[in-house]
């Protein structure tokens, strides 16, 4: 039984929400905070970068503070109000593509990621872990909902397209041309509604945000041990999250490029690789796979294609069914000597959303030897890796949508 509930978001009023919403504080150089820091006052990268202010980096508990102070001072000024009632928030994008995605934000319970109702893909790293934790303690709210993905439903889905029908709360276009829309979800049977569908699907996947879940889940376990009163019911026992059907989550592929060949000339590289491949020269043609196993690769100005031998190569669950997963068995660690795909520094990464020509520019005008452009995994080889309690190679999975900070904030 799936618990996903409604709450009673902290949001920016109507006519600020369009300069308050930003970008994922990392997805920004720092040229580009202090531009928008610069000349706008409401945008929410003042709540998380404090430092601004003075002119100063600031890190560890110092910033966690100053980052409450601003987001009170932000309270104070009713930029920030509160909805009186708990409702459930229909969020959707509209992108430069005019690709849409349109889910729900709600709140999630960290009992049903300690059950493994909601399930897990990716690894985390437990320092980042604890240090997110610290964050959330500190600041006591979330405004970055973790990306949750379920089953298309019927019933869920006709309180959406009816909802989306009337007037958005929200509607404001940003500066690369995506859409942003927000309904509020406040009629009594329609809240009833949806919290009965969700409680009856039976698991849930993150498709983004495993650290953030699993901080949140600490905060959790913390709170609790330290609340005598403690009955289930607290705020802090759910975390913000939207959630969307499987049917509108886009999976691009996180490429591979690499900065030498572990010592070995192209021609005795290439004769390794025939090992577990079939291995076509296609010149300047760009090429890129249409299926899984096949894969792009180029090298020294050509382009190849290699299609894996699978009389050899034994598929013994749905990780080893992984292209991310392949590539790292046959290639990257016998032959490249890439062990560790976190730190190791001669392999970076290019999600999906650029083209296979982009790579090739990397390599050809950047400091990469060879490059490897992969098939998207499915939804389903997620859930599958995810159903078998394994876990993806980092960098696997590039997932839309990516949520703007600051729309809706929840806090315990």
């Amino acid at each position: 039984m799936t618990k996903i509930l409604p709450f009673k978001a902290i949001r920016p009023t109507r006519d600020k929400v369009s300069l308050v919403a930003s970008r994922s504080y990392q997805s920004y150089t720092a040229n580009e905070r202090d531009s928008r820091m610069d000349y706008n006052p409401y945008s929410f990268l003042h709540i998380v970068n404090p430092g601004y202010k003075y002119q100063k980096e600031i890190s560890g508990e110092e910033r966690y503070k100053l980052v409450r102070n601003r987001y009170l001072e932000f309270k104070e000024d009713e930029i920030f109000v509160q909805d009186e009632a708990s409702c459930y928030y229909i969020y959707k994008i509209v992108n430069r593509e005019l690709e849409s995605f349109c889910g729900i934000i709600a709140a999630a319970s960290a009992e049903d990621y300690e059950n493994d109702i909601i399930k897990k893909h990716e690894d985390t790293i437990q320092h980042r872990e604890n240090t997110f934790k610290e964050y959330l303690k500190t600041v006591g709210f979330n405004a970055e909902p973790v990306l949750l993905t379920y089953p298309d439903n019927d019933t869920i889905n006709t309180v959406v397209s009816n909802t989306i029908k009337n007037r958005a709360e929200y509607e404001f276009t940003t500066t690369n041309r995506d859409t942003h829309y927000l309904w509020k979800v406040d009629q009594k049977d329609d809240v009833t509604t949806i919290e009965k569908a969700f409680s009856q699907i039976n698991a849930i996947y993150i498709a983004d945000g495993h650290h953030r879940s699993a901080s949140s889940y600490l905060l959790t376990k913390d709170l609790k041990n330290n609340n005598p009163d403690h009955k289930g019911t607290e705020p802090y026992n759910f975390f913000m999250s939207y959630l969307i059907p499987e049917s509108d989550l886009k999976i691009y592929e996180f490429n591979r490029l690499i900065k030498d060949l572990n010592g070995l000339s192209k021609e005795e590289f290439l004769i390794q690789l025939d090992t577990w491949f079939r291995i076509e020269n296609r010149g300047n043609e760009v090429y890129k796979p249409s299926k899984p196993h096949h894969f792009s690769m180029y090298l020294d100005g050509d382009f190849y294609s290699l299609y894996l031998r699978k009389t050899i190569y034994e598929f013994t669950d749905a990780l080893e069914e992984l292209d991310t997963q392949i590539l790292y068995k046959t290639i990257l660690k016998p032959i490249l000597g890439i062990h560790d795909l976190r730190t190791d520094t001669r392999i970076e990464y290019s999600h999906g959303r650029n083209d296979v020509v982009s790579v090739k520019s990397k390599i050809d005008h950047e400091d990469y030897k060879v490059g490897f452009v992969l098939f998207p995994a499915s939804v389903d080889q997620m859930k599958k890796i995810a159903d078998q309690g394994l876990k993806m190679p980092p960098k696997s999975t590039y997932i839309e949508p990516k949520l703007r900070s600051g729309i809706t904030i929840y806090e315990f």
